[in-house]
């Protein structure tokens, strides 16, 4: 029986991951180590809290002590480190919990590794520290060779997360990987993301806030075909490797705004565009060659098939949304949006 800690389990994607681990591997076991801050949900983990080889830690990454009594105790086989702050508007108006948490914490989380037996640690990083790319070249992709360039104080915090993994690599000898993603969707992810907010306020019927005029390209990668890429890399891929996943499906903002409208059925006068982002990058596209080539990974979820499936989940789950967003989230979405 292996068994896998989870750090950030109770976020978007973490939880995904708990669930596809429970799901695909009947004999393994998950820890799941979470802070819960506002983005963290203990509701999210609900079926999985019922299941007898799924275990619950509330705790922060960047407490060593707490982090070792859970090494000692769970005895991890391996850790995949999801936890993070990962907003990039929040970065901007308070970085030192980004620089504390994405970075401090991550290193933690190895040092912990390498005091138990050099535990096998997988690093989740995003495809922003590679900056962005120019809108009138749809022929640059990035690579894992591309270089880090970054725009906003998550993206360095991520940026220097990978950076000191890979030096535990090579000073330490962290049998460790690293994977960058593209922009996630589906289940779980919080209302304050691009996606889930435009679908909260379509179905209130409130202007759906698009930033300057909508034309920022993002790759959508549906969450569950990223922790398949997850799973692959941590079981086989090569240790100190970088492992970009993408979507293969870029769109534009504004498009994806016109989508969920016409999938709820809503006009398109909802749409309102507010003062860009400080430091917005343009287009984000990942070349995800070498996870196929070695890995034999590819997405599996067409762009169509899982929007529909995430506005449905949002529909069938709303007291699960409608909580957040009548929470402490209000104020701070009135802090971001409000007359911009």
């Amino acid at each position: 029986m292996s068994t896998i800690l989870v750090t950030g389990g109770a976020g978007f994607i973490g939880a995904n991951f708990v669930y596809y681990l429970l799901e695909r591997y009947p004999s393994d076991r998950v820890v799941c180590v979470d802070s819960l801050t506002y983005a963290g949900n203990l509701s999210t983990l609900e079926r999985a809290l019922a299941d007898p080889r799924f275990v619950f830690y509330k705790q922060d990454i960047r407490d060593r002590a707490g982090i070792d009594a859970v090494f000692e105790a769970e005895k991890p086989d391996a850790v995949v480190n999801f936890a993070a702050e990962s907003h990039v508007d929040r970065s901007i108006e308070s970085p030192e919990i980004f620089l504390e948490t994405n970075i401090l914490g991550a290193q933690v989380m190895m040092d912990a590794c390498l005091a138990h037996g050099n535990v096998r640690f997988h690093q989740v990083s995003t495809d922003e520290v590679y900056g962005d790319l120019p809108l009138d070249r749809p022929d640059l992709l990035f690579t894992e060779d591309t270089p880090l360039h970054t725009s906003s104080p998550y993206s360095a915090s991520k940026a220097a997360a990978d950076l000191l993994t890979q030096a535990y690599c090579r000073t330490y000898g962290l049998a460790a990987t690293i994977s960058r993603c593209s922009n996630n969707y589906g289940p779980y992810q919080f209302p304050e993301k691009f996606i889930p907010l435009l679908i909260a306020n379509c179905l209130a019927d409130k202007p759906l806030p698009v930033y300057g005029k909508g034309l920022n390209v993002r790759d959508w990668l549906y969450v569950t075909d990223h922790c398949r890429a997850v799973d692959l890399i941590l079981r086989r891929g090569r240790i100190g490797q970088v492992y970009n996943i993408g979507g293969h499906n870029e769109m534009r903002n504004i498009d994806i705004a016109r989508l969920i409208c016409r999938a709820l059925g809503k006009p398109e006068s909802l749409i309102t565009y507010v003062t860009d982002r400080k430091g917005h990058d343009l287009r984000y596209a990942i070349d995800p060659e070498k996870i196929h080539g070695e890995l034999g990974w590819l997405p599996e979820t067409a762009f169509a098939d899982g929007i529909r499936a995430t506005v449905d989940w949002y529909l069938a789950h709303r007291p699960w949304w409608e909580a957040i967003v009548s929470g402490e989230y209000r104020d701070y979405y009135e802090r971001m949006y409000n007359d911009r």
